[in-house]
């Protein structure tokens, strides 16, 4: 399949996703500065999934452009990463809404922890389908680095299924950060694309 088209499909529904994310934001009981921080939880919560798809989008972009085609086993990938990252929005509220809920953080970190294994099966299967593409070789997503929000996540789990209830909600914002940060350093991302 071809990449231009792949990637307006793509693009498209994360814009979805995204929209149904904002809207499911409640207003603030009151309309004041203290009711807005009362949202805390559901503001750090749709931040956390807001810059999970913008990386997503941001990390297959600049892949994108090294690529002209995308064999069918990258294609079911992404297909099933859609899926995943669809249920999203729902997570994210019942996060949000429960943030001491062992079951609402578990599924939280399930899904994010899905996201990042299909983004990365994903992203390994466009290099396999594309071996000779000496532009794709330069980017180097190859890196033991990557793994790190990963590792984050497991210790959050740790957490809260040990000592703190939300671990999972603060590794998640903090591996969401390190997927950004590593991505760009490990692929070298400042070359203003």
């Amino acid at each position: 399949m071809e990449t231009t088209r792949f990637e307006t499909f793509f693009d498209a529904i994360l814009a979805i996703i995204m929209t149904v994310l904002v809207l499911k934001l409640a207003q603030p009981s009151v309309p004041t500065l203290a009711g807005l921080l009362e949202m805390q939880n559901v503001l750090i919560a749709y931040a956390i999934s807001f810059l999970i798809l913008f990386n997503i989008w941001y990390a297959n972009h600049n892949l994108f452009h090294a690529v002209e085609t995308l064999n069918n086993t990258a294609v079911w990938i992404y297909g099933v990463m859609t899926f995943v990252i669809s249920l999203l929005p729902y997570f994210t509220i019942w996060l949000a809404k429960n943030v001491y809920s062992i079951p609402a953080e578990t599924m939280f970190g399930v899904i994010f922890i899905i996201t990042h294994i299909l983004n990365t099966l994903a992203t390994r299967e466009v290099y396999k389908s594309n071996p000779y593409n000496k532009e794709l070789q330069n980017l180097n997503n190859d890196s033991y680095y990557l793994n790190i929000p990963s590792i984050v996540l497991i210790i959050g789990f740790i957490l809260t299924y040990t000592v703190f209830i939300p671990g999972i909600y603060v590794s998640c914002l903090i591996s969401i950060i390190l997927w950004i940060v590593i991505g760009k350093l490990v692929r070298g991302d400042g070359n203003g694309e």
